[in-house]
């Protein structure tokens, strides 16, 4: 699976990824950890734009504990997406009828991103933010398009709703 040039690219981001991203996200394969955080914070900074990098950058910090640094960038990944899917850029203000979320593009990106953000929560220990996230997501997406079900799983396993 290539969430950067596959079926689930499109799917979640609902478009390509330019040549210059790709050939720098390409050119981390068997490089070192330090050699992948350059490389991708090279592409969300060069192409501030481009979803992708946003979600590889948050999620090597989040697979690596670096959870700070994975809620820093999945925060800005979910300003970016708020502003081209025409949103609230404040999650919390965001209503079911302000965008279709089930339509490839920004809009499901931000609201995958809302997840990783709850999912991050649960990780740091916030869980306040995170049932504050989970509740959210419930409103925008009924039907768990983006399987929200397992932090909110994971939530309750970490300890006392």
């Amino acid at each position: 699976m290539n969430l950067i040039t596959g079926i689930e690219s499109t799917d979640l981001f609902g478009g390509d990824v330019p040549p210059a991203v790709l050939r720098l996200i390409e050119g981390t394969r068997g490089g070192s950890s330090d050699d992948v955080a350059v490389a991708l914070w090279t592409a969300v900074l060069s192409h501030p734009r481009c979803l992708p990098p946003y979600y590889l950058l948050y999620k090597f910090h989040a697979n690596r504990g670096e959870l700070g640094e994975a809620q820093e960038v999945a925060t800005k990944a979910l300003a970016v997406a708020a502003r081209q899917a025409s949103i609230d850029i404040h999650w919390s203000a965001v209503q079911p009828g302000d965008t279709d979320f089930t339509i490839p593009g920004p809009a499901r990106f931000w609201l995958f991103t809302l997840k990783a953000l709850a999912f991050i929560s649960v990780r740091r220990g916030e869980r306040a933010v995170a049932l504050k996230l989970i509740a959210k997501l419930r409103r925008l997406d009924p039907i768990d398009c983006v399987g929200f079900d397992v932090v909110e799983a994971l939530l309750s396993q970490s300890g006392p709703r």
